[in-house]
C-alpha cells in the first residue's frame, strides 16, 4: 500500500511539473505574440527586406537661350512578375493564352533570339513563379513604349506582370561643344567641370525603395514603402550655342591644321564678364581632339600678351610715355650670363618708341623699362602685378583653377634676371583666363569683372538663385593709362605683329604672344612654342574679348602668335562681327516694324494682349481675357482674329502651343494624344467636326 501510493505521489508529480511546464510555453507564446509580437516580426521584415537607394534625376544644364546642354535620359531595366494575380488566374489563362504572340513579338522587336528560346524562358520563369524576372536591361524609353503595347503586356501590371525600374544616363546633346566646361558626370569617377561645381544643386536628394527578399536572393520592390526622391535643379549658364560653336570651329581648324598639341579660345561678354563661349581641344593618340582637359584655367608662361602688365604699371607710375624711346639693341640685350632676344631679329633698329617697342613685341624693349624703373625696388612692379589680380585664381565658377606664380624678392627661386623676363612673360604662371580677365578689363574702361558660368539655378521653372555680374576692381588704372593702353593695342593690330589680321569692316586691338617652353626634361631642346592672342572687338565700342593659346608640336614650321592663334581670333570676331550686323538689320525699327523671321503662336487674347504691350509691337483686332485667336502679320502689324469655339465640335488647335492646345481640346471633352514639341502643326480630327463621347484626338507638334 505505501509503495502504491509512493508511486501515485510521483505520477501525480511529474503531472503537475508538466502541466505546469505547458503553462509556461502558453504563457511564453501569449507573451510573444501579443506583447513583444511586433518587435520579432520587424526583426523578421528585416531579414527579408531591404531599403535601395531611389536615385533623384539629376538636373539639366541648358545654355543662355535654353538648349540643352547636359541632360539625364531615362533608361529601363524590365522585369516580370510571374506569381502576379491575374497572371495565374484561371490556372494561368492570360499567360497561356499570350505567351506565343509575345514570345514572337520580343523576337521580332528585339532580334536577339528566336521565338521558340523566348518562348521556353517565359515558361521556366512561369513554371518557377518567379517574382522578379529579368527580361530586357537598358531599354530607352521608346522601346520601353512600345513593350508595354505587347501581348499580355498589355493588359497592365496586374494581369500582364511587367515591372520597369528606371535608371538614368547622362547625355551631353551637342557632344563636343564645351564638353569640358559643361563637364561629365559619372558614375565611378569624380566629375568634371560644371558638373562637379554645382554637383549640389545638379544632384538632388536621393530617396528609398522597401525591397522583400524573394526565392533565388533576389529582391523585388513593395507597393507603398517609397520615399520618393527629390529631383535635382536645373543650370541655366552664360553658354551661347552659337558662339560656342563659331569658337569651337575655328579653334579645331588651326589645331588640326598646325598637328598642334592642345589649343583653348576664351570668349567673355565684355560689360558683364559672362564666358560666353569656352573651347579647350588636345590631340588624342590617333590624331584626333578631343575635350579633354579645360586648358583655359590651367597656368603657363604667358609670353608676350604679359607685357600689356608691364606698360600698366610703368605708365602708371609715369615713368614714361608712349613717346620715350627705348633702345632694342637689334633685338639683343645680355644681363648677366643670359641674353634677352627678341623672338624677331631688329638689325639696324635701336632706339625705337615705347609704343612702337610694344607693337613689334620687343621683349628687349619691355625687358629693358622693367630694369630700368624697378631693379631698385623690384616688389614696386610686383605691387602692380597684385593690383590687377595676376597672383590669385580668377575665382571662375570652375573647380581645379591653377593657381598662378608671381615671383616676390622673397621667392627662393628670385635672381638678378627674373625681374626683367617678367616683363615680356616668363618667370610667371597665369592661365588663360586670368590673361583674358585682365584684357576685358582695359576694354571695359578700366572695368575688371569676374568671369563666371552660371546665370541662375532653376527649380520647376522658377529661379532659386541668380548670379550677376561681380565688379572686382572699379578701376585697375588711371583714365590716362587706359587712353594709352588702347592706342598701343590698336597700334598692334594697325601696325604691330597683328598687322595681317587687319579688317576693313570694324577694328579690334589685341597683342600676340610666342613663348618658348619646356618639354619636361628635354627642357628647350624641342622648339615647342606656345602661340596666344588676346584682344578684343570691336576696338571703339568693345562687346568681346577673346583670348587663344596654342601650344605647337615639336619644331613646328608655323608658331608665331599672329599666324596661328591670331587666325582663330580673327575667325571668331568676323563671324560674330556679321552676326551682329545682321540681328540689327533684322530688329524692330522705331517700334513700328515687325522682324520678317517672327514666330507667333496663336492663342489666349490675354496672354497675347500682354506680349504686345510689353513689346511696343503694332497690332489690330480684339483681345480679351475670355477669346482665343489665330495671330498673323498684316499690314506691319501682329493681326489678331477669333479662334471659333462651337460647343459640341472639335475646335482649330492648329499653330497654337501645347498649353493651349489642350485645354480647349480637354474642356470640349476630347482625350488628347500628343505626338512631338513646338507648336501644333496638324489635328486627326478636323476642326467644326461633332464630337462623340469619349473621343480621342491626337495633334502633332513641330
Amino acid at each position: 500500500m505505501e509503495v502504491k501510493k509512493d508511486i501515485l505521489w510521483r505520477v501525480y508529480l511529474c503531472f503537475i511539473g508538466m502541466a505546469l511546464f505547458g503553462v509556461a510555453i502558453l504563457g511564453k507564446v501569449f507573451y510573444l505574440q501579443n506583447i513583444t509580437g511586433d518587435y520579432w516580426r520587424k526583426m523578421s521584415d528585416s531579414m527579408h527586406t531591404r531599403f535601395v537607394t531611389l536615385d533623384a534625376d539629376r538636373g539639366t544644364i541648358y545654355s543662355e537661350e535654353g538648349r540643352m546642354l547636359s541632360t539625364s535620359i531615362p533608361y529601363f531595366n524590365l522585369y516580370i512578375d510571374f506569381a502576379a494575380d491575374g497572371l495565374r488566374d484561371k490556372s494561368g489563362k492570360v499567360f497561356k493564352d499570350n505567351v506565343d504572340s509575345l514570345a514572337m513579338t520580343l523576337s521580332s522587336y528585339f532580334g536577339d533570339k528566336s521565338t521558340s528560346e523566348y518562348k521556353h524562358t517565359l515558361e521556366e520563369g512561369y513554371k518557377d513563379k518567379d517574382r522578379y524576372f529579368l527580361l530586357k536591361r537598358d531599354i530607352t524609353f521608346g522601346q520601353y513604349q512600345d513593350v508595354r503595347k505587347f501581348p499580355m503586356f498589355r493588359l497592365g501590371k496586374n494581369k500582364g506582370g511587367l515591372i520597369a525600374e528606371t535608371r538614368n544616363k547622362r547625355l551631353n546633346p551637342f557632344k563636343l561643344l564645351a564638353n569640358r566646361t559643361i563637364g561629365l558626370s559619372r558614375e565611378n569617377a569624380q566629375n568634371v567641370g560644371l558638373e562637379r561645381t554645382y554637383d549640389e544643386y545638379l544632384s538632388g536628394v536621393t530617396g528609398k525603395r522597401l525591397m522583400r527578399r524573394i526565392a533565388g536572393g533576389t529582391y523585388m520592390p513593395m507597393e507603398g514603402y517609397d520615399i520618393e526622391p527629390e529631383n535635382g535643379k536645373d543650370i541655366i549658364t552664360t553658354i551661347d550655342v552659337n558662339m560656342q560653336d563659331i569658337v569651337e570651329t575655328a579653334l579645331m581648324r588651326m589645331v588640326s591644321e598646325n598637328e598642334a598639341q592642345y589649343g583653348t579660345c576664351i570668349l567673355m561678354e565684355v560689360k558683364t564678364g559672362k564666358v560666353k563661349a569656352i573651347a579647350n581641344l588636345g590631340r588624342q593618340p590617333d590624331g584626333s581632339y578631343f575635350e579633354d582637359m579645360n586648358y583655359a584655367i590651367q597656368v603657363t608662361e604667358p609670353g608676350s600678351t604679359f607685357k600689356l602688365a608691364t606698360m600698366i604699371a610703368v605708365l602708371e607710375d609715369r615713368h614714361v610715355t608712349l613717346n620715350n624711346t627705348v633702345d632694342i639693341n637689334e633685338g639683343a640685350w645680355q644681363v648677366g650670363r643670359r641674353t634677352v632676344w627678341d623672338s624677331e631679329p631688329h638689325r639696324g633698329i635701336n632706339h625705337i618708341t615705347i609704343k612702337k617697342a610694344f607693337e613689334i613685341s620687343s621683349n628687349v624693349g619691355m625687358a629693358k623699362l622693367a630694369w630700368t624703373y624697378y631693379r631698385e625696388e623690384p616688389n614696386k612692379f610686383v605691387d602692380h602685378l597684385k593690383r590687377l589680380r595676376l597672383d590669385r585664381p580668377t575665382g571662375i565658377d570652375l573647380m581645379g583653377e591653377g593657381k598662378p606664380v608671381i615671383k616676390t624678392t622673397a621667392s627662393k627661386s628670385w635672381s638678378a634676371t627674373t625681374l626683367p623676363w617678367m616683363a615680356f612673360g616668363y618667370e610667371v604662371l597665369v592661365s588663360p583666363m586670368q590673361t583674358c580677365m585682365l584684357y576685358n578689363a582695359v576694354a571695359n574702361n578700366g572695368k575688371m569683372m569676374k568671369p563666371y558660368l552660371v546665370n541662375s539655378i532653376m527649380e520647376y521653372g522658377k529661379p532659386v538663385k541668380e548670379f550677376k555680374p561681380e565688379v572686382l576692381q572699379d578701376s585697375i588704372c588711371s583714365t590716362a593709362t587706359l587712353k594709352q593702353l588702347h592706342t598701343i593695342l590698336e597700334g598692334v593690330v594697325t601696325g604691330g605683329t597683328a598687322k595681317a589680321l587687319t579688317t576693313p569692316y570694324y577694328p579690334f586691338a589685341g597683342k600676340t604672344g610666342t613663348a618658348l617652353v619646356a618639354n619636361g626634361n628635354r627642357g628647350y631642346t624641342d622648339h615647342i612654342y606656345q602661340s596666344s592672342f588676346a584682344g578684343y572687338f570691336p576696338a571703339n565700342d568693345p562687346q568681346y574679348t577673346c583670348v587663344v593659346i596654342i601650344k605647337n608640336k615639336p619644331f613646328a614650321a608655323k608658331f608665331y602668335g599672329g599666324s596661328v592663334a591670331g587666325p582663330v581670333f580673327r575667325e571668331v570676331s568676323d563671324k560674330l562681327y556679321a552676326l551682329s550686323v545682321e540681328k540689327q538689320g533684322s530688329l524692330l525699327a522705331g517700334g513700328k516694324k515687325l522682324d520678317s523671321v517672327m514666330v507667333m503662336k496663336n492663342g489666349k487674347g490675354s496672354e497675347w494682349r500682354s506680349i504686345v504691350r510689353t513689346l511696343g509691337l503694332p497690332y489690330q483686332g480684339n483681345l480679351t481675357s475670355s477669346n482665343w485667336v489665330v495671330a498673323d502679320v498684316e499690314n506691319s502689324k501682329v493681326d489678331f482674329r477669333p479662334v471659333a469655339q462651337p460647343r459640341g465640335f472639335v475646335p482649330n488647335v492648329k499653330g497654337m502651343g501645347l498649353k493651349d492646345a489642350l485645354y480647349l481640346l480637354e474642356n470640349a471633352g476630347l482625350r488628347v494624344v500628343v505626338k512631338g514639341a513646338g507648336r501644333v502643326v496638324n489635328q486627326s480630327i478636323n476642326s467644326g467636326t461633332a464630337i462623340a463621347q469619349e473621343q480621342t484626338i491626337v495633334i502633332e507638334l513641330s
